[in-house]
């Protein structure tokens, strides 16, 4: 069981909104999972991983694909309180699931 955290990074956040929004998206799809999924992966460790996202279109993309496979999944926007506009996406929570089946949507991607 993981969860993957994918982050833009072509909108430029500091260390600290990273932090932020890569939080956000996890707490938001571990709370769409179900409740067997929320115990296994609290059971397991919470394992997660933080990966590299090029665009919102990319994350808008990568959500699709959670979607079209039914693994829980989170596109975060920024309240625009502080380093971003309103609305910005910033990152995208997969999982928890499966490790096999998160890798399916994110595999693909380089370690933040």
């Amino acid at each position: 069981m993981k969860q993957a955290i994918v982050a833009r990074t072509d909108i430029g956040m500091g260390q600290g909104k990273l932090a932020a929004q890569v939080a956000h998206a996890s707490l938001s799809a571990y709370e769409k999972a179900d409740g067997q999924l929320q115990s296994q992966w609290k059971q397991g460790g919470q394992k997660k991983v933080v990966l590299k996202g090029e665009s919102e279109r990319q994350l808008h993309e990568l959500a699709a694909i959670a979607d079209s496979e039914g693994i829980p999944n989170a596109i975060v926007r920024d309240a625009g309180h502080t380093q971003l506009e309103p609305g910005t996406v910033t990152a995208l929570a997969v999982g928890p699931a499966g490790d096999d089946r998160v890798d399916s949507v994110t595999g693909e991607l380089s370690l933040f």
